[in-house]
């Protein structure tokens, strides 16, 4: 199971598409540094399929305005690892797959820096029926533990949010 990888406990997964659930929401991503972690954990539990309509895999950066809707202005000004391409990544997510919430994810998992951004800098995104937010974070490791710990990130701050 990709859960186990993660070191995210099944059952803090399954309590949070229980959640979505029971407000009759769902959730789709747009992920970047993760390409498809998020999704593959969110449908680790059986049942996901209730509540997870999709995600988008958008590595590379033309793809996050194609797919997503990232203004390539903004792409252009700041590169794809900014708090604003988190944030319009999710509410692509949301748009693209008719989804209640999106979830965006950009950061650099290294070894290297990015467009002059440290590896471990991660920035998760949040749409939702109520508007958006974004959460920064700096994160340890080598390229999977970088990866793996913006994903138990995203969702628990997700988690968070549904409470």
């Amino acid at each position: 199971m990709i859960v186990d990888h993660i070191g995210l406990p099944l059952s803090q997964v399954a309590a949070l598409l229980e959640a979505l659930r029971r407000r009759g929401e769902t959730v789709a991503t747009a992920e970047s540094l993760t390409a498809g972690l998020v999704s593959a954990v969110l449908t680790d539990v059986p049942g996901a399929s209730d509540v997870v309509r999709g995600g988008l895999i958008v590595y590379a950066t033309d793809l996050k305005a194609e797919l997503a809707g990232v203004d390539r202005d903004l792409l252009a000004a700041h590169g794809a690892v900014h708090p604003r391409v988190a944030e319009m990544l999710a509410d692509g997510a949301r748009r693209r797959c008719g989804a209640d919430w999106g979830i965006g994810l950009t950061g650099v998992a290294g070894p290297d820096p990015q467009d002059g951004v440290a590896p471990g800098t991660v920035h998760l995104g949040f749409a939702g029926p109520d508007g958006a937010t974004v959460r920064s974070v700096r994160l340890d490791g080598d390229r999977h533990a970088v990866r793996a710990a913006a994903v138990r990130v995203a969702l628990e701050h997700f988690a968070d949010l549904l409470r």
